[in-house]
């Protein structure tokens, strides 16, 4: 994501709308069970009843994709600091991580809607398979804050805690 208009640091609302994200699909991944149970008594033709943890993907899917479009608008307005210095190859790794994180935050609410209120079963398969590649990315996303923070102490983790700029 270029930032032609990059800042000194994150504002409080983005450092905020990052870690409300990141509590959202802690959430989905948690919780799934009662979304996937409720889906396959559907496909076998059953009653669903009301299950709160159904609404709570389904809301917290909707903010996911809602807070992802806000993030970028920031990003866009905003701009982001300038990456710490990295060797070329963990540049790339790191943009292309974003770029995906961004993507699936995107797809990932899309596929399940369509799935859920359009009942496409080619829908909920993308959805599931798409959910192993953010798990992952997630995964890589926090190794690699991790490695900054505790191999190469450069602050990098520091700018998602404290507003500066």
């Amino acid at each position: 994501m270029p930032a032609s208009n990059a800042s000194t640091g994150y504002s409080r609302l983005q450092i905020a709308l990052h870690w409300l994200v990141f509590a959202l699909i802690a959430q989905q991944y948690i919780f799934k069970d009662a979304m996937s149970a409720t889906w396959d008594r559907i496909t076998d033709g059953l009653e669903a009843g009301f299950d709160p943890l159904v609404l709570a993907h389904v809301a917290g899917g909707a903010l996911v994709m809602i807070f992802a479009l806000w993030r970028l608008t920031l990003r866009t307005r905003r701009g982001v600091p300038q990456a710490i210095e990295a060797s070329k190859v963990r540049g790339i790794l790191a943009k292309l991580t974003h770029v995906g994180l961004y993507a699936l935050m995107i797809l990932m609410p899309v596929s399940g809607s369509v799935a859920w209120f359009g009942g496409v079963e080619a829908a909920a398969k993308g959805h599931n398979v798409l959910k192993i590649v953010l798990l992952a990315l997630v995964a890589l996303h926090v190794v690699g804050a991790l490695y900054h923070q505790f191999v190469l102490r450069d602050g990098t983790l520091a700018r998602m805690r404290r507003a500066q700029g």
